[in-house]
């Protein structure tokens, strides 16, 4: 469905997984759990999509789209 919600996504996790790492090296934990937090946001942000996507396709392929 939305190209650009998946790659809000995408940019969560990637941005988590940043996150997290400077949070390992500096010693922060907060920091750490704040990118595995954006991980996760940014997983189920994809996984959402894809259902949309599925749901959409189930749709046209009943009313023969």
């Amino acid at each position: 469905m939305s190209t650009e919600r998946k790659f809000e996504g995408k940019a969560d996790e990637v941005v988590g997984k940043a996150k997290e790492g400077v949070g390992r090296v500096t010693g922060d934990e907060q920091l750490q759990a704040e990118g595995r937090g954006d991980q996760v946001k940014g997983g189920l942000k994809q996984a959402g999509e894809k259902v949309k996507d599925a749901a959409q396709k189930v749709k046209d392929a009943v009313t023969g789209k």
